[in-house]
């Protein structure tokens, strides 16, 4: 009898030995996440971590445990900081241990959320049916997650231009079906949505940027002025991007008046809602972001204020018929089937440029079902509260100024001193990196009317006030050391 082949295989020889390194590895996960308020914020990589990673291809195998104990000592201390409550730069959410858990099991499965008829499909279905529901898009709109806001508005903005184009665009090129294509965002609008004309063929260029109030919002009046020229010099003005949140100031653009102004004009209308989709469950705030419930396509992130782990956005569009025809072309290979594995509707690949796509939607619904939207908008009402918290002690501090007012969770304050503007500019920007380098606090830093602010950003569920307190006291200290000279410039 003929000794059967042993064919190589992946799996472990042991799998108990390798059993005890995931438990090790999950008491360490939940222990960071436990630790995380009684840590720095930030802690730089050191030299002698990085050098332990640079290191030539591996050739042979090296055992899970010492790969592990490589990645606890010198990757796992170094993260970006967003899990602990001192966080306050750019937009991160802090993530949550449920989510995790819903991102290990979504690896465990491996699926490929592209079609077929399995339960990651079923799952994302439930999460886009939610999404539809709490932004007031009808039932037969489509959805799709992604990686994020960023990838949500390429999609968003290619279905417009494939709506608005004078022909088959996806067959005949942006050169000759989307010609003279021009759009509308503000002054303060994410440089994604930039990006995505440049991705999409039609160019920056063909992106207008609108003036905005004192407000920080969209002018109406200028974007009606702006179409009109633009109409008047033989162009064709085909979408308007609206924002709730900007990522400067958490500014709120008139959504209802410039819904109503891309209606009027026959513009598809577009809602980047990457964090500021928070304000949809607050009472304070719901009124100016619930006419979203009007627009073609709507954009917006988990993984900022839903706090689900990195990465999950979504892009919510109100004519699937045109998401589908922008999207698909699927091979024979691919084809639907009536039965078996390749029965299940829709298939998501027809629906954005990804075949292969991982089941974000699992960490999504684990985050949902585990905290409920009561949960996540407990935490949306605290870090607002906090962020009038802190721009009433900014306004209480003669050594702050404000540089603007706190319209959701983002509060712009700058330090002040004796000096010129450069200087002064300088020295906020010194104490922004003296505050990280510290572990004190990482809030970043932005440019309002040509001064440098510091720029703390509320979207974070363990922040408490004591951690804004510390924040504001480590910013006049340093500031205070600085301008005395005890600090190197």
């Amino acid at each position: 009898m003929e000794t059967p082949m042993r064919e190589p295989t992946l799996d472990p020889a042991d799998w108990s030995a390798l059993r005890a390194v995931f438990h090790q590895a999950v008491d360490d996960g939940l222990a960071h996440l436990q630790g995380a308020l009684d840590t720095p914020v930030w802690v730089a990589p050191p030299g002698s971590s990085k050098s332990a990673l640079y290191e030539p291809l591996p050739r042979t195998a090296t055992p899970a445990a010492e790969v592990y104990e490589t990645f606890r000592n010198h990757v796992l201390p170094y993260g970006v900081g967003n899990v602990r409550p001192a966080f306050y730069g750019w937009v991160h959410g802090a993530g949550n241990a449920e989510g995790v858990l819903g991102e290990l099991m979504a690896a465990f499965m491996n699926c490929n959320v592209g079609g077929r008829a399995h339960m990651a499909n079923e799952l994302e279905r439930v999460v886009v049916d939610w999404c539809k529901d709490f932004t007031g898009l009808p039932a037969e709109a489509s959805g799709l997650l992604t990686s994020g806001t960023s990838m949500a508005t390429v999609l968003a903005i290619a279905t417009a231009r494939h709506v608005h184009a004078d022909g088959d665009v996806g067959r005949e090129g942006v050169a000759v079906a989307g010609r003279g294509l021009v759009g509308y965002a503000s002054t303060e609008a994410h440089s994604c949505i930039a990006k995505a004309f440049d991705l999409l063929g039609l160019g920056r260029n063909a992106l207008r940027a609108v003036p905005v109030n004192t407000a920080r919002e969209m002018d109406s009046a200028a974007l009606e002025a702006m179409i009109a020229t633009d109409r008047a010099a033989g162009l064709k003005p085909f979408m308007v991007a609206a924002t709730v949140g900007t990522v400067n100031t958490g500014a709120i653009d008139d959504i209802a008046g410039i819904g109503a102004i891309a209606h009027r004009e026959g513009l598809w209308f577009h809602v980047d809602a990457a964090f500021g989709i928070g304000a949809l469950f607050s009472d304070a705030h719901k009124a100016k972001a619930a006419p979203m419930a009007r627009a073609e396509s709507i954009a917006f992130d988990f993984h900022k204020w839903f706090q689900v782990p990195y990465d999950a956005g979504i892009v919510l569009i109100r004519d699937a018929k045109a998401h589908y025809e922008t999207f698909a072309g699927r091979k024979e290979y691919l084809a639907s089937s009536e039965r078996g594995l390749a029965a299940g509707e829709p298939w998501y690949c027809d629906y954005g440029p990804e075949l292969s796509r991982t089941f974000r939607a699992l960490k999504v619904w684990f985050t949902l079902k585990s905290h409920g939207v009561d949960g996540i908008s407990a935490i949306i009402a605290k870090n607002i509260a906090q962020a009038r918290y802190l721009e009433d002690k900014v306004a209480a501090e003669p050594r702050l100024e404000l540089l603007s007012p706190a319209s959701l969770n983002i509060v712009c304050f700058r330090y002040v001193a004796p000096c010129d503007t450069a200087a002064l500019n300088q020295l906020n920007k010194d104490i922004v990196a003296d505050l990280q380098e510290a572990g004190i606090a990482a809030p970043s830093t932005t440019t309002l009317n040509g001064r440098t602010a510091i720029r703390v950003c509320l979207a974070n569920h363990r922040t408490r006030r004591q951690d804004l307190d510390a924040l504001l006291a480590g910013v006049l200290e340093l500031g205070a050391r600085r301008t005395a000279g005890s600090v190197a410039a």
